[in-house]
């Protein structure tokens, strides 16, 4: 029986130090070698290594069910860490994360920390402040009156899962958006980021370097503005929720008993949506952008892509009213408008309109705020340099706030795109002048040739 005992009393002694739970405290810091699970057993936190290094650390969020390591979150991607018996992640008092190895592994003292983006000041301090892994895959540090000081998702890194909102105004700023890895063994902060716009808040940007890469036109006001499927067997809503105290939010959605699904921005500048095959035991792109001639401006100015969504290769046309600018006619070059139709009739009363439907609308608008459909095309009439107009009603904004959403373009039209099958877009109000003996009939949608 003591025989028993003694190994009952090992065992216990053994797995205390063995982290399983889901929260860390000032008195029960984080070595490698430990984890914590969310409660529901769907993420896990802890020390990891990647294939090209056994001693560099990294502290990061992965699927805990999925057997090969997919990570959402690296703490210290751009500082990795020595392999130390030193080495912890320890919340202090203050309600701080940091990353340490007295030792000096790593550079000495603190290698990673939140003391400088914490989003919400600590009243009080922090005093009883836990770090707790959610099955969301937030890793978040919450006061005991259960208010959040700092969120992990809050400071992303290449992937967005469902079920989180993600501030478009904050990742808007160049130091808070999604950031693809610099390769697929280095985590390290790459070219290749993701963001709001920041000039309007109503577009995704991904962005290599300082140039925009590829766009998510900018938002009707639908709540759901993309529904992105493999099958029958489950959906993935893409939705833009702008009825938040701090602007838009974007969210990824999917319904209970799906499989494990994330978005990624890869370090190649592709950005996928993919699923968790059980089968296979991998993972299963079922959408990606850009394909085509969907890169950022590809088309060239007044040049459009034709098919977006579609499984054929899409093409690039030039919007209607103008010709290529190649003598080729290589509309990948872009298209310029007929000389013979350059000009403004009558200040613009003259000209009329011409609906283009199921467009993605072009980069580089005008938000004009306050205006009924009337208003925003008489926004664009009476201004010879206006090209196009677009008009949308926020029906999921702020109800305070005003809902419509006017857009204008002046000059040259670029990343345009038209959606294949018809469902994706919106109308785009393409200027024609009046010298073409044409009038656009707004309320009927019909073009007259006078």
């Amino acid at each position: 029986m003591a025989a028993y005992l003694a190994v009952f009393v090992f065992l216990l002694l053994v797995c205390s130090s063995c982290r399983a739970d889901d929260k860390l405290t000032p008195a029960r810091p984080l070595s490698p070698g430990d984890e914590l699970i969310s409660s529901g057993g769907i993420f896990a936190l802890g020390f990891f290594s990647l294939t090209n290094s056994t001693s560099d650390l990294y502290v990061g969020v992965w699927y805990n069910q999925i057997p090969v390591h997919t990570y959402v979150w690296v703490a210290n991607r751009n500082t990795p860490i020595k392999k130390s018996s030193s080495v912890k992640l320890v919340l202090t008092n203050d309600s701080d994360l940091v990353l340490s190895d007295s030792n000096g592994g790593g550079g000495g003292g603190a290698v990673w920390t939140t003391a400088n983006s914490n989003n919400v000041a600590a009243a009080g301090g922090g005093a009883g402040a836990t770090a707790v892994l959610l099955d969301s895959g937030n890793f978040v540090v919450r006061l005991p009156n259960g208010s959040e000081v700092w969120r992990s998702f809050d400071h992303p890194t290449d992937t967005i899962v469902p079920n989180v909102s993600f501030s478009l105004s904050y990742m808007a700023n160049s130091l808070d958006r999604i950031v693809a890895w610099r390769g697929p063994n280095d985590p390290s902060a790459g070219d290749f980021t993701m963001g709001g716009d920041s000039s309007s808040d109503l577009q995704i940007v991904v962005w290599n370097g300082t140039r925009p890469y590829w766009r998510r036109a900018a938002w009707t006001g639908a709540s759901i503005f993309g529904v992105i499927q493999t099958n029958t067997s489950f959906k993935l809503y893409q939705t833009i929720d702008g009825d938040m105290a701090d602007g838009y939010s974007f969210k990824l959605t999917v319904a209970d008993g799906s499989p494990p699904m994330r978005m990624t921005l890869d370090y190649t500048g592709e950005l996928t949506f993919q699923s968790w095959d059980g089968n296979t035991s991998s993972w299963t792109v079922f959408s990606r952008f850009p394909t085509g001639c969907d890169k950022y401006a590809s088309c060239g100015p007044f040049g459009y892509c034709d098919g977006i969504g579609a499984t054929a290769t899409p093409t690039c046309k030039c919007l209607d009213g103008v010709v290529p600018v190649d003598s080729s006619h290589d509309v990948s070059r872009g298209c310029r408008r007929k000389e013979e139709e350059v000009g403004c009739v009558g200040g613009g009363g003259g000209d009329g309109f011409l609906t283009m439907p199921s467009m993605r609308t072009p980069d580089k608008f005008l938000y004009v705020r306050n205006r009924s459909f009337d208003q925003c095309t008489a926004e664009c009439s009476r201004n010879c340099s206006c090209t196009a107009y677009a008009y949308a009603i926020l029906n999921n904004a702020d109800a305070t706030e005003d809902r419509s959403r006017c857009l204008v373009w002046m000059g040259e039209l670029v990343d345009t795109g038209k959606f294949s099958d018809g469902a994706g877009g919106e109308n785009l109000y393409l200027r024609i002048p009046g010298s073409r003996g044409m009038y656009f009939d707004n309320l009927y949608g019909v073009l007259y040739w006078l």
